[in-house]
């Protein structure tokens, strides 16, 4: 009876020991297989990690992925031309021919087409820009100059979170974008009447501080990104009140501490990278400057080569007093706030993120290219990984909370995967004019 006893328990750990191993090993190969519930936000955020991911980069692949992505949002289009994102109440609904269109998601669908290579005379969806703008261009100049924005259109996904005049915002960067490939078939002087109505909305916009009135719920994103849209609309001639931008680039590199890396996140719910992108975005230009004028006079031997930029060693080579404080600050807050704004500890932690990170985190990319800085490279090649595996099936992709709208969602991804086609732009906005 002992030896029996023995045997069956040596049987049943056996057993129990096969039994755990199964199921250890179907967990595992289900976790490899399974396919990756994927958010945009999170993942250029962090919340999703993308480290390691630029494996995934090639060129076939984002061709695929772009492909695929334009043909959804060719299909999303709405019978007037325009693309909404929906309502802050309804963000439930993902349906894109089920919303309202909305100049700010219409504008970033433009800008994707564009930095895509589509025209209004050639490529595959060349008929969808032609409406798009058709849409933005009719929608700005039908509403009454009195109006402070230029949609009639409230409470979208995309003005709740970023603020009321986001829609201006978004516009004036489509326009510039439009104006700067200098295309066949365009009204050129229609284009430039609505980008000055949308610069003009911008800049009666902005209060003293340089802060954009009729804030969201993140405010300080919309201030960064109407920095942005001036500095855009400046660079292909669009006539900028220097006064109001200088305002509103003070206000954005105001928010970040060079000396000691703190961060005021009052206008951006208390969220540090909201603050400190728009700092980067601020920056970058002035930064630019800076080093490419110290580095010159570091190979003409007129500053030591173990010197440092600051307000001094600028003096040194020639920079008046004021400048030389005003751009040894801007280089220091952008050196500074770039990594801040790509610390894991910055990046993690939220929780559910949405298009207000998104935009934060695409904004300090793009700054890296402004400010003509190699960095951007190695943070393009992962995030584009990341994103080129989180694809849904159809071509679309998908945000889970705050702007969960598949149509800006894919937009903003289109956006990322395509943004070496606006390389040459980008650096144009950051030379000094």
């Amino acid at each position: 009876m002992k030896t029996k006893s023995h045997v069956l328990g040596a049987i049943a750990v056996l057993l129990l020991g096969a039994l755990l191993f199964a199921t250890l090993t179907a967990s595992t190969t289900k976790r490899t297989i399974k396919p990756e519930k994927g958010c945009v936000y999170m993942t250029v955020m962090g919340e999703q990690q993308s480290k390691g991911f630029g494996r995934y980069h090639s060129d076939k692949n984002i061709k695929l992925a772009v492909r695929d992505g334009l043909k959804w949002l060719s299909e999303a289009q709405l019978p007037n031309g325009g693309y909404g994102a929906g309502s802050h109440s309804a963000q439930h609904v993902r349906n894109p021919q089920a919303v309202k269109a909305d100049p700010a998601t219409t504008a970033m669908v433009g800008m994707a087409l564009l930095r895509s290579g589509t025209t209004l005379k050639t490529g595959t969806h060349s008929k969808n820009l032609k409406r798009a703008l058709a849409y933005l261009l009719e929608t700005i100049e039908n509403v009454e100059d009195k109006n402070p924005y230029i949609t009639t259109i409230q409470n979208t996904q995309i003005q709740t979170k970023l603020g009321q005049n986001i829609d201006a915002v978004l516009a004036a960067q489509f326009l510039s974008n439009v104006l700067e490939r200098d295309l066949e078939n365009v009204d050129r002087k229609r284009v430039v009447r609505c980008l000055d109505l949308c610069i003009s909305r911008i800049q009666k916009g902005t209060d003293k501080s340089g802060k954009q009135r009729g804030a969201g719920w993140a405010g300080v994103l919309q201030s960064g990104m109407a920095n942005s849209a001036l500095e855009a609309a400046q660079a292909v001639g669009a006539s900028v009140n220097v006064e109001v931008l200088e305002n509103a680039k003070k206000y954005q590199k105001d928010n970040y501490n060079e000396n000691d890396g703190s961060v005021n996140a009052d206008d951006g719910a208390g969220i540090i990278l909201y603050a400190v992108s728009g700092s980067v975005r601020a920056s970058a230009k002035e930064a630019r400057k800076a080093k490419a004028d110290f580095d010159r006079a570091k190979a003409e031997g007129r500053i030591d080569a173990e010197a440092e930029i600051n307000a001094e060693t600028l003096e040194e080579i020639g920079y008046v007093s004021g400048d030389a404080q005003k751009y040894g600050t801007a280089y220091k807050v952008y050196e500074s706030a770039k990594k801040t704004a790509q610390n894991d500890k910055v990046l993690d932690g939220f929780g559910n993120n949405g298009g207000e990170e998104f935009l934060s985190y695409l904004q300090t990319g793009e700054s890296l290219i402004v400010g003509d800085d190699e960095d951007w490279k190695s943070w393009y090649n992962n995030m584009s990984g990341r994103i080129l595996k989180i694809q849904n099936k159809d071509g679309s992709w998908s945000g889970h909370h705050c702007i969960t709208s598949p149509v800006f969602c894919t937009a903003t991804s289109l956006l990322l995967l395509t943004v070496e086609e606006d390389l040459a732009f980008l650096k144009k906005i950051g030379a000094e004019q």
